[in-house]
């Protein structure tokens, strides 16, 4: 990071060569998180490799890698754009810009006519320019409490049956707008202690899942639509996580939820706008999702 005593990088923009991700590149993906602030592990960075081989870049310059950006395509409804970052020495060089139109030409070299993404305050603009258009908001909620006395008891969750989990992936594709149920399945796998259904007559109605980040367990997805039960599941979110940090993106719509953010102590930390480029054709049902998986993974 900078310091006011420390001189800026001139402010240019130069072509970086870039080139496929590999899994030699990991340690460098979670360096780039980690002085972000950002809350991915290195699971996180595998899933990407596994699920999208050929849709991970980074930009690398003399050796070093400086930026980075991934894509993740859904049932070929839609592709993500997550996980662009640059190293804090090379900003202002035009490197972001840069993997994010590779990120675009790859997709579009697909024929992926929609493609979304979260993005912050910052980045706003510039995905306008690149044909974005805002599709609605999302906001950031931070909790941090203090340790618990004694470490905490593991939560029993039996493990979900084939049948179970297939029928909350369908659910969540009807919600989301596509299938995702490898990215649901690997949640569950990882922490299945934050894994919470509430079941109606043997069908799912409401479902929460969470992930152990590099820092913090975040929330989500999320979904409920009666406001009661949504609260249920943050309640069981915060009783079954041991973290002192827990992270929740919560859909600026649902003021209910919020309302549940707040009572539990939550704070806003950050906005987010969720974006779309080309015909948003599989909106889903976002009336119905609380809180999303998280903004590199939508």
């Amino acid at each position: 990071m900078y310091s006011p005593t420390q001189p800026t990088m001139p402010q240019k923009s130069f072509v970086t060569p870039t080139r496929l991700m590999t899994g030699k590149d990991l340690p460098s993906g979670l360096r780039l998180n980690t002085l972000a602030g950002w809350n991915q592990t290195a699971a996180d960075w595998r899933g990407f490799l596994e699920n999208s081989p050929a849709g991970c870049f980074v930009a690398e310059l003399d050796g070093q890698i400086v930026g980075t950006a991934a894509t993740i395509i859904y049932e070929n409804r839609f592709a993500w754009i997550g996980m662009v970052l640059v190293d804090p020495e090379f900003r202002n060089r035009g490197i972001g810009t840069q993997l994010l139109h590779k990120a675009i030409e790859h997709l579009d070299h697909l024929g992926i006519a929609t493609m979304k993404l979260d993005a912050t305050p910052l980045g706003k603009p510039i995905y306008l320019k690149l044909g974005f258009v805002p599709e609605y908001e999302i906001e950031r909620w931070t909790l941090k409490r203090p340790a618990p006395v004694e470490p905490a008891q593991p939560v029993w969750c039996p493990n979900l049956e084939h049948a179970q989990i297939a029928r909350i992936c369908e659910f969540d594709r009807e919600l989301f707008g596509a299938d995702r149920s490898y990215l649901l399945q690997s949640l569950d796998r990882r922490a299945p202690e934050l894994t919470n259904i509430a079941w109606k007559d043997d069908r799912p109605h409401a479902y929460s899942f969470g992930r152990k980040g590099l820092f913090a367990d975040h929330l989500g997805p999320c979904a409920a639509m009666d406001p009661k039960i949504a609260e249920q599941l943050l309640r069981s979110f915060l009783e079954r996580s041991a973290r002192e940090t827990l992270i929740v993106d919560c859909l600026l719509s649902h003021s209910a939820f919020l309302d549940s953010l707040r009572a539990a102590g939550f704070v806003s930390s950050r906005p987010l706008t969720r974006m779309f480029r080309g015909p948003n054709s599989h909106p889903g049902r976002p009336e119905s999702i609380c809180t999303i998986l998280g903004p590199e993974f939508g």
